[in-house]
């Protein structure tokens, strides 16, 4: 499985010695899959591996650079826009990590700007940002509304010149989902970077990833979620994570959390269930040509994705509605 070896390689650069050629090709075809392929190229030293595969780690580290850069002018185009706004301005995901100079951000693929405000203040956020350019991407109506009633943020924006999107959070979780994050907690508790600009604490950076990774989605792309969640953790203050966990909603997503960055990226000590061997058989779910492999595994993980975000009539309206415009679950 390239997935599994991309998780060896990560937790031990050094094991790439080993690799003959189609190992390399696994490697990097889960790498780019995952799109951990810049995280990728900076644990493994400048050299290693065959001529071949050189320009492929050395284009991705200058991808990383590039990202980081498009992240942080993006980050400062947001908060020149939102300048006058009253209220803190919260990075979220890889442009925070980046912004703050965090092991998680080091060759992460950065895609949209996540921010978080208060939820009273969306409307402020929504007309300062279209007015600074920003356009919306939802046209159907039904998806415009799914978002502004149900969803934890706006329907997602782009820049017209730029062709960059936003994202605009006023919680972590939609609002139909089980678990309530304290959305106001971490606003309080956000830690400035900039005059303008704010990042979530350790400990809710923690709990952002972990609810973004099993509270939330369908678990794709969810090597990369668990990598930044191991590179967090070690500048947490797992006291004060336990408790944020607690009113948040979402200790025990932190505790598995825990147990599968250590089974995939850390020591390997922690004991492991059966519903936790189950969320890493569908994260290394791909055969040796990057491909998503256990196709009814991961539908059944789309279902759970679902069932998680909304009540069962709700769920059932919501995927017939998708399923008659044509939606298809890959």
């Amino acid at each position: 499985m390239s997935a599994a070896l991309l998780v060896r390689t990560l937790r031990d650069p050094a094991s790439v010695a080993a690799l003959d050629a189609k190992g390399w090709n696994a490697l990097v075809a889960a790498a780019r899959a995952e799109r951990l392929i810049g995280t990728l190229a900076l644990r493994v030293d400048e050299g290693v591996g065959p001529d071949a595969v050189q320009p492929i780690l050395a284009d991705a580290r200058g991808d990383a650079e590039r990202e980081a850069r498009q992240a942080l002018w993006e980050a400062d185009r947001a908060a020149l826009a939102l300048a006058d706004f009253d209220g803190p301005v919260v990075l979220m995901k890889g442009t925070a990590y980046v912004a703050a100079g965090l092991r998680a951000g080091e060759g992460r693929f950065i895609g949209d700007l996540d921010i978080l405000v208060a939820r009273s203040a969306i409307g402020d956020v929504e007309q300062r940002l279209i007015a600074a350019g920003w356009e919306w991407v939802k046209e159907d109506p039904y998806d415009d509304a799914y978002y502004r009633q149900w969803m934890h943020e706006l329907p997602p924006l782009i820049h017209r010149d730029r062709d960059r999107m936003i994202d605009v959070h006023h919680t972590i979780l939609p609002l139909t989902a089980r678990p309530k994050p304290d959305a106001d907690a971490m606003l309080a508790d956000a830690v400035p970077i900039t005059k303008r600009l704010y990042i979530l604490s350790a400990e809710d950076r923690v709990c952002h990833a972990v609810a973004h990774l099993l509270a939330d989605g369908d678990l794709a792309g969810g090597l990369r979620n668990l990598w930044d969640i191991h590179c967090l953790l070690p500048d947490a203050d797992q006291a004060k994570l336990v408790a944020r966990a607690e009113r948040h909603g979402i200790a025990a997503h932190v505790r598995q959390a825990r147990r599968l960055a250590d089974r995939l990226y850390g020591t390997g000590r922690e004991r492991v269930g059966i519903w936790d061997r189950l969320v890493i058989r569908r994260l290394l779910a791909r055969d040796g040509w990057g491909r998503e492999t256990d196709k009814l595994l991961r539908f059944g993980f789309y279902l759970r994705s679902h069932w998680l975000r909304m009540p069962p009539l709700m769920l059932a309206r919501h995927l017939l509605t998708k399923w008659r415009k044509g939606h298809r679950p890959v």
